[in-house]
């Protein structure tokens, strides 16, 4: 059934992301990363035989007198609470719900059910940064080896 509606039911993330930048000093508007050839494939098996990486933009919590590591694997039963107080959009969502971020119970149901093969014995963090170049060049490649270690077939990326 269509359901008209007098305004957007969604947050506008390019536009919340351009103003945050813009308040905080950054001269050049935010540009989101895209690429001529996209860089996702058709799974290579039916998912019901994948194993699947979970990975999180929230941060690992911060370490004595430092800040929180910004790219880190840690495991999956890993029962500290993570590290969101660093850069989300905190009018349009919360961080209440640690599976609305990282959904290691919806997940392990699914694997349950049957519906994966199994998770990754680790979970991947990799927290917000304005720099789309460190992402792509460092950042990026890390997390994709680390899933390639450990199995994973399918990555599920949740963004706080």
């Amino acid at each position: 059934m269509l359901v008209r509606r007098t305004h957007p039911t969604f947050v506008r993330y390019i536009d919340k992301s351009r103003e945050y930048y813009a308040a905080h000093g950054y001269d050049k508007p935010y540009a989101w990363a895209h690429y001529d050839a996209v860089p996702f494939q058709a799974l290579p098996k039916p998912l019901a035989e994948c194993r699947i990486g979970l990975g999180t933009t929230a941060d690992r919590a911060p370490r004595a007198g430092g800040r929180a590591a910004k790219l880190y694997a840690e495991s999956m039963q890993r029962t500290e609470p993570l590290h969101t107080e660093m850069f989300w959009d905190r009018d349009a969502t919360h961080t209440d719900d640690p599976e609305s971020f990282l959904p290691r119970a919806a997940l392990g149901r699914l694997r349950d059910a049957g519906r994966v093969r199994d998770l990754s014995g680790r979970f991947y963090g990799l927290s917000t940064d304005y720099s789309q170049r460190q992402t792509i060049e460092q950042d990026a490649p890390q997390l994709e080896a680390w899933m390639r270690e450990d199995g994973v077939d399918a990555a599920i990326l949740v963004a706080l």
